[in-house]
């Protein structure tokens, strides 16, 4: 009981600090130690892992409710656990969470999103963290039914922690509990956005470009993705990490070494 009292959660999410999956994460915690939240005071979809360097950055209590404390940013997912980390805590949580997203962050779609940038950044800093996302993308989005399973996740990894330099996306069907199969540990699909940009006419009769797109699953046979898993009503759990050397290719790579005298 005393380690619960003493336990620090800090909680972000993109979509802003008035998104319902955001209110619904706060809730699933608030049994489970002390709560520092610091969200966008607006959404910030699609910002993955910017901060802001040429504006100033202002952050607002919103209100203390019982052991949570609530502030909004006007900067980005990131800006904020930034902040968290290096002005308003006095130490560094024991867990980090962001979400609950509106919409898939399943497969390419990890390399735009401010969710999961901010669980990677509490990932640098060697802070276990996780990234939720419900693929329902509409403000109203019905959380119920995946409560239960983030909550296990949740307890599960402050029961077990995180290897160092790894944090979790996970992502949820947009489906009720009676629905869902269970979870898979997955890895990420290969995939990629299409996109397609409307060009309009504004009432100004200027020019302007609207970005829409298609996903393409570059391998929808496969089992082990998380794209399959959230297709077939399981909840996908990848685990993602910082380092992106590509240590397949540095072999080949190697041949290409040479010295200041340009020698192999």
């Amino acid at each position: 009981m005393e380690q619960e009292r003493n336990r620090l959660i800090l909680v972000t999410n993109d979509d802003g600090i008035q998104a319902k999956g955001l209110k619904t994460l706060i809730d699933i915690v608030r049994p489970l130690g002390e709560i520092f939240v610091i969200a966008p005071e607006e959404s910030q979809s699609g910002m993955s892992h910017a901060i802001t360097v040429k504006t100033p950055i202002r952050v607002k209590k919103i209100k203390q409710d019982g052991n949570v404390l609530i502030n909004s940013c006007n900067g980005t997912p990131v800006d904020c656990i930034k902040l968290a980390l290096n002005k308003f805590l006095n130490r560094h949580p024991d867990l980090i969470l962001s979400g609950i997203n509106h919409g898939s962050n399943a497969s390419a779609s990890i390399l735009y999103s401010g969710t999961m940038a901010a669980a990677i950044e509490g990932c640098v800093n060697g802070i276990p963290s996780i990234g939720f996302s419900l693929l329902d993308y509409s403000p109203e989005a019905e959380f119920n039914g995946v409560v239960k399973y983030a909550e296990q996740i949740i307890l599960r990894t402050l029961e077990y922690g995180m290897p160092q330099g790894t944090c979790l996306n996970v992502n949820f069907p947009a489906n009720h509990s009676g629905e869902i199969r269970g979870v898979r540990i997955c890895r990420q699909t290969k995939g990629m956005w299409i996109e397609e940009f409307d060009q309009r006419i504004d009432p100004q009769n200027r020019e302007y470009y609207w970005l829409t797109g298609d996903f393409i699953n570059l391998e929808p046979d496969a089992v082990d993705t998380d794209e399959w898993a959230l297709q077939n009503n399981y909840i996908s759990v990848v685990p993602v990490h910082v380092d992106l050397t590509s240590y397949g290719a540095m072999d080949h790579l190697k041949k290409w070494q040479f010295d200041g005298e340009g020698k192999k």
